[in-house]
């Protein structure tokens, strides 16, 4: 087994324990250090429990399914994972849901974008980022050359949306903790755009009322991932003061991005392209 699968199964059960008891166990304080096992060798000699024998290991070379890389490494793909978000049953936004809202946007994406729920649209589609807020987070995407079609995914904290787009109450983002701990191991992006404070508060378990303002402009890490906040879309619409700041923001997200993945427009204006040849 590779390090990065143990790591995924340990947060996995770290969440599952906090989530069932209603705190962190001690045994989940301290993160091992996880390395790969060993790889079996072809042609090695291997011990029976009752006798010693030669097993010689034969590859396979019959055709197989195509997988795509990312599949590949990992113990769970990305549509299995949303097909448990699917039939989640964890909390009781369940309840009131019409459709799950898991995520959308590329495999291999550059960047991933962390809301806090979804909202009436969402959750009557089944996608994210689909009403007003999420109409004008494209644009504010798009202004630093990013779209879900080209080079993004965008998650949400919570995947059900909570009863007239309330905050996630702290059991119910817990819920679905694992989920998006899931998603980030899969997808492995390049760099994380949170959008509001909810999402804020959950990746960073940080606990009582936050400000923004406080956290903005600065990088903070998950997992070796860079992170960076911003005002939500939906903060954006209530107020314009803070659409101003919001554009500070996201060049100083561009311009670390740029650092990680230079080439990170090529498929946007690829897209692009085809569009208006279209």
């Amino acid at each position: 087994m590779k390090a990065i699968d143990k790591e995924l199964i340990f947060e996995l059960l770290k969440a599952a324990s906090a989530n069932f008891y209603g705190y962190e166990p001690e045994v989940f304080k301290n993160k091992p250090n996880f390395t790969d096992d060993l790889e079996i060798k072809e042609n090695k000699e291997v011990k029976n429990e009752n006798k010693s024998e030669k097993i010689e290991v034969i590859k396979d070379n019959s055709p197989k399914e195509e997988i795509s890389a990312t599949e590949e490494r990992h113990a769970i793909t990305l549509k299995e994972l949303e097909e448990k978000i699917n039939n989640c049953t964890h909390c009781k936004l369940c309840k009131t849901k019409n459709h799950s809202v898991p995520g959308e946007g590329v495999k291999n994406p550059a960047v991933l974008v962390i809301g806090e729920g979804p909202g009436e649209e969402e959750d009557k589609q089944g996608r994210p980022f689909v009403g007003p807020a999420g109409q004008l987070l494209d644009k504010m995407l798009a202004a630093i050359q990013l779209d879900r079609n080209a080079n993004c995914y965008i998650a949400n904290t919570v995947k059900c949306r909570p009863p007239y787009n309330r905050d996630p109450e702290p059991d119910e983002a817990a819920s679905c903790r694992a989920y998006l701990d899931a998603q980030i191991h899969i997808l492995k992006p390049k760099i994380i755009l949170l959008v509001g404070k909810v999402a804020l508060r959950n990746i960073m378990k940080i606990e009582g009322e936050i400000s923004l303002r406080r956290y903005r402009g600065k990088i903070y890490e998950y997992n070796g991932i860079p992170m960076i906040v911003t005002y939500h879309p939906s903060a954006l619409l209530r107020n314009a003061d803070y659409k101003r700041p919001a554009w500070e923001d996201l060049k100083f997200f561009r311009t670390k991005l740029l650092e990680l993945c230079p080439d990170y427009a090529v498929n946007y204006n690829k897209m692009n392209n085809s569009n208006s040849q279209a």
